[in-house]
């Protein structure tokens, strides 16, 4: 823009008693466009700020790669060889047998709780596969019991401890899947039953992972499930962890059949997709009020062309160019948004309001000097 342009520009933008109403339509429709795009900018930075928290509760448990099998034995016999292996790869940092059952908790009355039983290793180092042993409130994985009469520590989710009234030192029962036995007196298979201590307690923020798992050491675990020498898994942690499929599918090619990798965005799919979905129609949605306040330019600058008519004549026998330029510039926000959303949100509302003053500036464009001065 030229100074003769922000000269012209500020001249018209202040009001006379005669143009008072303009002045006001254009504060009214320039303000309609101001809120329509903050209003795109905060509901946008929410949104990405909710996936951000959702990815990293995620991860406080979830590894960002799993190894598995295929089959319904979900299990890997070979695990130390599967191990070694996977840890040659460059962009493996850590990574760890891990063992995932289910069963029946209760802490001595009448109500019991179906949870995860995840059998892990005995580390509270740095080394660890995920942040897991960052958010324990009491005790770590070391699992060490003070009681005698137990078949090993527990570690629980902050909130199935309230429900159960079980805290560290305490002794809970669990009804073990696996090493059920036929009773011929009975004529039934009598269920195995395990004693634990509660050894720990952890708090992620995740309802899930607070609500109904527990933690115990991975040995104890295998004989749990009745898997003897073999894991359900491998956890692995990576240098990055948007690299995860990739890097799932070069582990993949290098194991073979029957092996298989689960990284942690496609166990999350389903979530992450609506995530997307909401942000994309909350998008859509508030875009239309930058289409609406945009109806306001157009009809504002409408009436202010045909009100100036005569000082646009006069410009344009001064020999003004007919060429719009461009004053829809924006070039800092006041807020942190991920780029493409900031370029999208920018784009649409740059060109919503750029298109709305093509039609009145062409009108005005087109006039013949001579009936504009005329004009009355």
């Amino acid at each position: 823009m030229t100074r003769l342009d922000v000269r012209l520009a500020s001249r018209y933008m202040r009001s006379r008693r005669s143009a008072r109403l303009f002045s006001l339509i254009t504060l009214i429709a320039t303000a309609g466009v101001t809120l329509g795009v903050t209003a795109l900018i905060v509901v946008t930075g929410v949104m990405n700020g909710l996936q951000n928290e959702l990815r990293s509760k995620i991860l406080v448990a979830s590894p960002h790669l799993r190894v598995l099998t295929f089959g319904r034995g979900l299990r890997i016999d070979d695990w130390r060889a599967v191990r070694d292996t996977v840890a040659s790869h460059p962009e493996v940092v850590a990574i760890a047998p891990f063992v995932l059952s289910q069963g029946l908790v209760s802490a001595g009355a009448d109500y019991a709780e179906g949870v995860y039983v995840v059998g892990m290793e005995p580390d509270t180092g740095t080394m660890a596969v995920t942040a897991l042993p960052r958010h324990f409130l009491e005790g770590d994985l070391e699992f060490t019991t003070t009681l005698d009469d137990v078949d090993g520590g527990m570690v629980l989710g902050r909130r199935l401890a309230d429900r159960l009234n079980a805290y560290p030192g305490d002794r809970v029962t669990v009804v073990a899947p696996a090493g059920s036995k036929f009773n011929s007196a009975l004529g039934t298979f009598v269920p195995k039953w395990w004693t634990f201590e509660v050894t720990g307690l952890f708090h992620t923020g995740m309802y899930e992972y607070d609500n109904s798992y527990v933690l115990v050491n991975r040995e104890l675990a295998q004989r749990y499930a009745g898997l003897d020498d073999a894991v359900t898994g491998l956890e692995v942690r990576l240098r990055d962890a948007w690299s995860a499929p990739q890097v799932g599918r070069e582990i993949e090619d290098q194991l073979g059949y029957p092996y298989r990798t689960l990284d942690w965005q496609s166990q999350n799919a389903s979530l992450f997709s609506a995530l997307k979905l909401e942000k994309l129609a909350m998008g859509t949605i508030l875009l239309l009020i930058v289409v609406v306040a945009a109806f306001n330019i157009v009809s504002t600058l409408t009436m202010l062309v045909r009100d100036k008519t005569r000082e646009i004549g006069i410009l344009r026998a001064m020999g003004l160019s007919v060429r719009d330029p461009s004053v829809y510039f924006i070039d800092h926000l006041p807020v942190h948004v991920q780029a493409l959303d900031l370029l999208i949100i920018l784009a649409a509302t740059v060109g919503v309001a750029t298109l709305a003053t093509l039609y009145p500036a062409r009108q005005a464009a087109t006039l013949d000097p001579v009936d504009a001065i005329r004009y009355e």
